[in-house]
Parts: structure tokens; C-alpha cells; sequence
């Protein structure tokens, strides 16, 4: 499922927009009753952020912190050293706290404290992305996003763009010697997005320059390492897929156990990898029994005097075969997704789900070019809680230029129905307004170091939240088009593992979406594609979404009638983007 953030409106949810809102009662109550320990450790975290960012300027950038924009590590054996002595040293100044004596939004931090340092040593000394995956070195998006701000005159961030380049050469030559035996599909991943990448090394840089307020000597010296830049992406473009390919014989599964490392890191669930594998299959059962109700209540009124299949996968495929058929023309896929966002913003304010702000500017835009070729057809760029007032991006990829039959396909995929279901999810009051929310939270560190598997898990407990509440009228098509959607991400965790852990080949993965997940053939590939690029990342929506609802259903059964859906959703995402096991630690305490 695509994941993610992007271009038109602005409105949301967002905590801090009231005083009497949770994330604000709750910041003055910490405040007002920090202990010595936890002003200690208040202080603390400050440095840990900063030295986060000195670590990784890139990241930093995104999040809207722009004091390293200028700063370029290149990456070397030595830098990589140097980053796990910095998180040795950190892991070393974490443990001089006395965890006990922390508040419990303290405590949550410590935690999502440790685990980052934690795996920045796994990834370098064990994952070894660096060595196989050569998409991980790319100047274009870093560039792009101090292109793109709006923090500082264009003077300034053309400055610090300069020196960012400055050792562009450097940087691709470090990323040449540490490459041995990618995978082919990280490889082909990285030649199509550094050939993207070079859009932003164009004319519209090249225009800001001519335009911008700066003496021209740094103009020329700005073009010169502008032309540099190219240059050296080009060559690795040409390192990668003449040098390189005949080496890329890496398979890309990392196996059971990286896998399982890997899912502890980057979900940190209640629960083991297999554990979660598990309650997926058993899901995918409920689903399909859901589903095959609802196909039958269905049938008469699409198939009048047409004999009800007997095979339940079939009964249902027809069915959804039969809703599919309303969709968006190609050329007008990115406006359909434009339109429908006021009508969610109208239906969460009618319905009192969440509290929205309407200066929070959300902006529809085609995906530029280096972000494409994932798999992702939709994503959110999100501005980082250092500059809350910047857009956030819906990125959704246009159609333009895929042959008809497979444009078709993919709008099948993305029908009437289910095309909803994607901007709720994207957007409102799903990952848009999680992530405005997680801007005003009171904690820095659950803002930056966000849990993927809380951030995914929102925005399809969102869609759920939607249906509950009567969107769309409640019907079985909105319904049955959810099962299928929720059939995806439910079908995300089982091809995750089979994948990544075992030895299904595409044919079989793109069968067994197609048929227990009714998926269209373009969607099944494209899945299948992000199944190889990515590990665990696909895991992530049903691990969190599954949480989220066992959480809201154990308050509900402890608070009966009192029981609030819209106090439970704005506290729930008071806490920022922590892993949902911590949230339910802090709501049940």
C-alpha cells in the first residue's frame, strides 16, 4: 500500500491548536511537575537531538532543521566508525539515567532513545545496507528539499546547496568502493532514480541561481559545481550499469533472522515477527468471510437473474470486478485524488472525529521524478516538526505515458471506491493529520525518531474509523472494497515474510495477491517489486493497525458508556508517533 503524504489544501487535526487540547493540558502537567530527573534529562535529550542531526544533515533537513544544510558526510569506513563510536558514546550516557525515576513520557523517549542508537550500529555492522543497496546514494533528494523550502531567502539555501556539492565527486567515488555484489533489483532502483535525480540539477535550479541575490563569482562557482554534480551522477549511473551489473548476484532476502532483527528495530511491536505472521493468516480468514457476505447481499442487484457462483473467491471476485469498473479516466487521476479531499475534511468535522486546522497546507503533486520507481504509487512528504508551517505533499504518480492496458489496470486498482479509501489513508485523517499531529506533540524525540508501524497502523485504522462512522453511506460496496483493501495490507505482512524469509518466487506471490487478494495484475507486481526492494517496511500497517484496535477496544470495555471516539483519537495521537505498545502503557497507566 502506498505510504504516504502530499499537494493542494491545508487543514488537519492538530493537538496544538487549542489550549485545552490534550497534547497542550499534558505539556503544562509535565511542566508544572517535572521532577529533577527529568529536567536532567530534558536537558540531555536536547544534545542527543543536535548530535542526531550533526550525524545526519539529510535527515535533518526534512525534518526542517537546517543548521547542518551545508554539511556532506561522504560515506566512508571511517564515517561509519565514527557514527557507531557516537552511538556507543550515546548508549553509554542513557545508561547514567535512572530509567525509574523517569516520567512516563520520559521513559518512552529512553526507550526510542536507545533503539535508534541501537540500530545504528545493526545497520552498519550487520545489515550492511551500504554495501548492497547502491540506492542509498543520492544527492538529489537532500538538494531538493533546501530547493524546495521556504526557511531562508533562496540566497541562503543556494549557499548551502554550494557547499553541500561541493564534494559531490567524493561522495559517489566513497559510494563506488563500498558497493560489492547488490542485488539487481537495489541496482536497477538506484540507475533509475539517480537518472530522475538529475531533474533537480536542472533548469529550475539553474534559474534560482540566475535569479537569486548573490555576488556572481558564487553564481559561477555555484554553476561549476552544479555541471561537477551531474557529471559524477552520470558516471555512477554508468559505474552501476556497466561496472557494477555483472556483479549483482546478492539475492534480496536478508533470511529469517536479519528479518526478525529487523522487524524488532524498526516496528518494536508486543509481538515477535512470526507472531504477527501468524495473526495475519488468521485474519485473512475473517476477511474472506466477511467479504463473501457481503458479495452475496450484493449480487442481486449487480447480476439480476444471473445464478450466484457456488466458489466463494469466485462469488466475490465478480463482484469487485463489477465495482472496479468505475474509475478515473488516466489523464484525470491525479485531479480525482484533488477533489475528494475537501469531502473528507467535511465529513471528519461533521462527525466530530478529530479536531482539524485549517492553516496546515496539504498540496496534491505529481511524485518528482527521483521519488518514483518504488512501487509506491501514492506517498506524503511531510515537514518535520522544525518548520510546521511548510506544505505537506501528497505525492500520487501520474499515469502519463504507461501503455493503456496496464494505466487501465492500475485504475481498476484505484476505482471509485477504493480511491477513497487511499486519500483517508494519505491524507485525512490518516497520515496527514497523524503527522500535523506529531508536529505539536511536546516531545521532540517522538516527533523525529516516529515509529513506522504506529504511523502506518493510524492511517489504516483511520479508513476503518471512517466506515465505522458511516462514510459513504455505510454500504456493503464501500465495505466489501475495504475488506479487499484491508485484504492488501493483511496480504503485505504474509508476502513480507514469504519474501523476505523464504523462497516464493513472482510468480507465485503475484498469483496469491491476485487471488486471495483480488488484486489487479499491475497492483500485484508493483507489490511484488516493493516486496524485493524493502524488508519489513510492509509489515508495518498490520502490525500497528492490529494494536491500535486491540487497544481501543480494551478501553472501551473498561470504560463502557463514557467511552469518547473522539477523545480517544486525539489522545491517542497526543503522544506523537511512538510505537503503539508505549501509547497503551501511557493511556491505560
Amino acid at each position: 500500500m502506498p505510504h504516504s503524504y502530499s499537494r493542494l489544501l491545508g487543514l488537519l487535526v492538530v493537538a496544538g491548536a487549542l489550549s485545552t487540547s490534550a497534547c497542550q493540558r499534558r505539556a503544562d502537567s509535565d511542566s508544572a511537575q517535572a521532577s529533577p530527573a527529568d529536567i536532567g534529562f530534558d536537558r540531555y535529550k536536547e544534545r542527543f537531538i543536535d548530535s542526531l542531526w550533526y550525524y545526519n544533515p539529510g535527515w535533518a533537513s526534512s525534518q526542517g532543521f537546517h543548521k547542518y544544510d551545508a554539511v556532506l558526510f561522504i560515506p566512508t569506513a571511517g564515517r561509519r566508525q565514527v557514527e557507531n563510536q557516537a552511538a556507543a558514546r550515546g548508549l553509554k550516557e542513557l545508561r547514567g539515567f535512572a530509567f525509574d525515576s523517569l516520567s512516563p513520557n520520559n521513559q518512552t523517549d529512553y526507550l526510542m532513545m536507545v533503539n535508534q542508537l541501537r540500530t545504528t550500529r545493526w545497520q552498519n555492522d550487520t545489515l550492511r545496507g551500504w554495501e548492497w543497496n547502491p540506492a542509498q546514494y543520492n544527492l538529489s533528494e537532500p538538494v531538493a528539499e533546501i530547493l524546495n523550502g521556504r526557511y531562508q531567502p533562496l540566497a541562503a539555501r543556494l549557499r548551502s546547496i554550494s557547499s553541500k556539492i561541493n564534494r559531490a565527486t567524493e561522495y559517489y567515488a566513497a559510494a563506488e568502493n563500498n558497493l560489492r555484489n547488490p542485488t539487481k533489483e537495489h541496482l536497477e532502483l538506484a540507475i533509475l532514480q539517480n537518472r530522475g535525480g538529475l531533474e533537480v540539477f536542472g533548469p529550475a535550479l539553474l534559474d534560482s541561481v540566475n535569479r537569486a541575490e548573490l555576488p556572481a563569482r558564487e553564481k559561477d562557482e555555484l554553476r561549476a559545481r552544479i555541471e561537477t554534480t551531474r557529471q559524477a551522477m552520470q558516471e555512477y549511473v554508468h559505474f552501476l550499469d556497466k561496472e557494477l551489473r555483472p556483479q549483482a548476484r546478492r539475492s534480496f532476502r536478508i533470511g529469517p533472522e536479519l528479518f526478525e532483527q529487523k522487524f524488532r528495530y524498526d516496528i518494536v511491536a508486543s509481538a515477535s515477527a512470526d507472531d504477527v505472521f501468524r495473526r495475519a493468516q488468521a485474519h485473512k480468514q475473517e476477511l474472506l468471510q466477511d467479504m463473501n457476505r457481503r458479495a452475496t447481499r450484493l449480487w442481486p442487484k449487480y447480476f439480476a437473474g444471473q445464478p450466484l457462483p457456488a466458489d466463494t473467491l469466485a462469488r466475490i471476485r465478480e463482484v469487485i470486478r463489477k465495482l472496479s469498473e468505475k474509475h478515473a479516466p488516466p489523464a484525470g487521476f491525479v485531479a480525482a485524488v484533488r477533489q475528494q479531499i475537501p469531502q473528507l475534511v467535511q465529513f471528519v468535522d461533521a462527525k466530530k472525529l478529530l479536531t482539524q486546522d485549517p492553516t496546515k497546507p496539504l498540496v496534491v503533486r505529481e511524485t518528482p521524478l527521483y521519488m518514483r520507481g518504488s512501487g509506491a504509487g501514492a506517498s506524503v512528504s511531510a515537514p518535520g516538526p522544525y518548520d510546521k508551517g511548510a506544505d505537506t505533499y501528497y505525492n500520487v504518480e501520474p499515469l502519463d505515458g504507461q501503455p493503456a492496458a496496464q494505466a487501465e489496470s492500475y485504475l481498476r486498482e484505484y476505482n471509485d471506491y477504493t480511491l477513497q479509501i487511499l486519500n483517508i489513508h494519505e491524507a485525512i485523517p490518516g497520515h496527514y493529520t497523524q503527522l500535523v499531529y506529531a508536529n505539536r506533540s511536546p516531545s521532540i524525540i517522538k516527533a523525529v525518531l516516529g515509529n513506522g508501524a504506529m504511523i502506518e497502523g493510524w492511517a489504516v485504522y483511520a479508513e476503518r474509523m471512517m466506515l465505522e462512522s458511516g462514510y459513504a453511506g455505510g454500504s456493503d460496496e464501500i465495505w466489501l472494497m475495504w475488506d479487499k483493501w484491508n485484504m492488501r495490507v493483511t496480504l503485505n505482512t504474509i508476502l513480507d515474510h514469504l519474501v523476505q524469509t523464504g523462497t516464493i518466487a513472482e510468480p507465485q506471490a503475484v498469483q496469491l495477491l491476485m487471488r486471495d487478494g483480488f488484486q489487479e495484475e499491475a497492483e500485484a507486481r508493483n507489490k511484488w517489486r516493493r516486496a524485493t526492494l524493502s524488508q519489513v517496511q510492509l509489515s508495518s500497517y498490520f502490525t500497528g493497525y492490529s494494536e491500535i484496535m486491540a487497544l481501543r477496544d480494551e478501553l472501551k470495555q473498561k470504560q463502557g458508556k463514557s467511552f469518547d471516539l473522539k477523545n480517544f483519537n486525539e489522545q491517542f495521537l497526543s503522544y506523537g508517533s511512538a510505537p503503539v505498545k508505549y501509547i497503551r502503557r501511557m493511556m491505560l497507566r
